[in-house]
């Protein structure tokens, strides 16, 4: 099923406009990096302060209401970005050694950011302020950045593999 739907977006106008204009590929590379900047960096930051850092110096919800936000809008341009970029070669890439580690850690970050904030992070006023958060919010935080780091990897090694 995963090839089918890589044939159709490789097929695709937008895989034909990737791959045929001269300069939208590298245009959509750094578009997709400045997109990854704006959702990792947020994110680590908010997932260090889960972890303790700054505790004295920020609440969760005051970390999560400036940080988040910025790393959505980073998320909608490396998730655009992305997809545009596979459909110049989706075959090809989903072929790649490094593909199912990057599909599969991009499903991982995804669904551990629901269960976060449906989970723990709904109690959040009981544990904002405490010296140190439930496991279960250090666990998230842990897991989103072992995710993102992987994806990361994962995607530059899709050039290689």
């Amino acid at each position: 099923m995963l090839n089918s739907l890589l044939i159709l977006l490789q097929g695709s106008p937008l895989g034909d406009l990737v791959r045929n204009a001269q300069y939208i590929y590298p245009l959509l590379e750094a578009v997709h990096i400045l997109g990854i900047a704006l959702l990792v960096g947020p994110a680590f930051a908010f997932d260090l302060r889960l972890l303790g850092v700054a505790n004295r110096v920020v609440t969760v919800p005051t970390a999560a209401r400036h940080l988040l936000p910025v790393s959505h809008v980073g998320l909608a341009m490396a998730f655009a970005t992305g997809i545009a970029l596979l459909s110049a070669q989706a075959t090809v890439v989903g072929n790649t050694g490094a593909a199912p580690w990057k599909f599969g850690l991009l499903l991982l970050a995804g669904l551990n950011v629901p269960i976060f904030h449906y989970g723990v992070y709904r109690r959040v006023d009981e544990w904002a302020e405490a010296a140190v958060t439930p496991i279960l919010a250090r666990a998230a935080a842990v897991v989103s950045m072992v995710a993102w780091i992987g994806v990361i990897l994962a995607g530059r090694l899709l050039a290689y593999t």
